[in-house]
């Protein structure tokens, strides 16, 4: 049997960025995953600079070079207000066909070794982990996704309604005016909402995704409900239409047991706020890979450790705003207070790409700015 210090099952994000956060510490690699690279994924492809902070610190200063910065978010919310203000750092929109090979070419480079293999079988021995028979390693990272097979074979099944998200992606051309992130809420099947992120080279990913409330929802919903939020896009010309599920972060399992850890979307690390995942995916994917190199055996307790550090308060506040942001008039209120001062904006960009927090002058701004005779939704104290 083969024998390796860390097996990464998933080569995607939180894969790869775990790949070379082992690495860097000696151990052996192997990343298994069911597809050959590169491969298409269903994905809204924003790039924040918060996931390239940490990529960087692994070595990976060029994982969107030649695509074009995008400067600015315009957000409307469900009653129609919105705000358009500059990030405070570019974002970028990078295909995952492209995104995702960069960064398993950077593993390979950094020493690791990748292999087309579906794993289906997670067995504890001794002080191995055993996956399909085939392969022994001192420690396992699960970054295999939102069906995620690492996952279950902890214990865990997949989210449930209510904290749970369906969306679907497509490419079309894009349309004139100025360079930006733009994401439109929507009123009437609120949470949800349409995005429109500019590519660079004349496209842009558009897509729509919706809380999962119970009852299953089409892809002929789905597209309608796209459709509607944005009608200057011609959607009949989009291509690579593809659905995809988000497990959201307000219901996440515990992060491993032993010698096994989940990363990324197999840990439910999806903002439940924006739906962004990648810079949750890199991060938990480094700090899982270090933990799995420098302490296999207990590798599930080192990881939790460092994730409580690195994201614990942080989840904690995304969770309490995504909580809040159930109730449409209080999304109406964010982004009048978002449109009226610049670091109200500021701070619902960390928290909801990054690991910002809520603190209490955003907070209050935000109380300020709901209009007489409304119920106020907000909590005295976090």
């Amino acid at each position: 049997m083969e024998t390796v210090d860390v097996a990464v099952v998933g080569a995607g994000p939180a894969g790869a960025s775990a790949a070379l956060a082992a690495r860097r510490l000696g151990a052996s690699v192997l990343l298994l995953d069911r597809a050959d690279f590169p491969r298409d994924k269903a994905c809204g492809d924003g790039i924040a600079a918060h996931a390239l902070d940490v990529l960087a610190e692994l070595g990976v200063p060029d994982a969107v070079a030649g695509y074009r910065p995008v400067p600015a978010l315009r957000l409307v919310a469900p009653g129609g207000g919105q705000v358009a203000r500059p990030l405070p750092r570019p974002a970028y929109t990078v295909p995952r066909q492209v995104f995702d090979a960069r960064l398993v070419a950077a593993a390979l480079a950094a020493g690791a070794e990748l292999r087309r293999h579906p794993v289906r079988r997670v067995e504890v021995r001794d002080e191995r982990v055993v996956l399909d028979g085939l392969v022994a390693a001192r420690a396992v990272v699960g970054a295999d996704g939102a069906g995620s097979v690492v996952r279950r074979a902890l214990g865990h099944g997949v989210n449930p309604a209510g904290h749970l998200a369906l969306a679907i992606r497509g490419y079309a051309p894009a349309a004139a005016g100025p360079v930006e992130q733009r994401i439109v809420t929507s009123a009437r099947h609120w949470p949800g909402y349409a995005w429109v992120f500019p590519i660079g080279d004349g496209r842009a990913n558009i897509g729509y995704g919706e809380v999962l409330a119970g009852r299953p929802l089409r892809r002929d919903q789905l597209l309608d409900r796209l459709a509607a939020l944005l009608p200057e896009i011609d959607t009949g010309a989009a291509t690579g239409i593809r659905a995809h599920h988000l497990p959201l972060s307000t219901r996440r399992p515990v992060p491993g047991r032993g010698r096994i850890v989940l990363a990324g979307d197999a840990l439910s690390l999806i903002n439940p706020f924006t739906g962004e995942g990648i810079f949750y995916a890199v991060l938990s994917g480094s700090l899982a890979g270090a933990a799995a190199a420098g302490s296999p055996h207990v590798a599930a307790d080192r990881y939790a450790a460092a994730l409580r550090r690195r994201l614990g308060r942080h989840l904690r506040h995304s969770s309490a705003v995504a909580w809040l942001a159930r109730r449409r008039p209080v999304v109406d209120t964010v982004v009048r207070a978002a449109d009226r001062d610049a670091e109200v904006f500021r701070s619902l960009v960390e928290l909801g790409l990054g690991d910002g927090r809520l603190d209490l002058r955003t907070l209050t701004r935000m109380v300020a700015a709901v209009p007489a005779g409304v119920n106020r939704h907000f909590p005295r104290r976090f």
